[in-house]
């Protein structure tokens, strides 16, 4: 069974243009991060994209939040 256009989207289409926008500033050499430095990464690109869709109201799956048992290190655990 074939799936309908457009059923399963994560993001709204304004989302996709916004990121699409920003990729194509970050080709240019015009998209510039929050402290005013050329991006030249891709991914910080479509990040920068997609935080602007937030901002616009589009539809946009939440940032998953890390919480302090969810850290970046298991630096608690000893290592056997």
């Amino acid at each position: 069974m074939p799936r309908e256009k457009g059923s399963g989207r994560k993001y709204d289409e304004a989302a996709s243009e916004s990121v699409e926008s920003a990729l194509h500033r970050e080709k240019l050499g015009t998209l510039r991060s929050g402290k005013g430095g050329i991006v030249t990464s891709r991914k910080q690109a479509i990040a920068i994209g997609l935080s602007e869709a937030r901002k616009a109201g589009a539809q946009v799956p939440i940032k998953p939040q890390l919480t302090r048992d969810q850290g970046k290190g298991d630096s608690d655990e000893e290592l056997e």
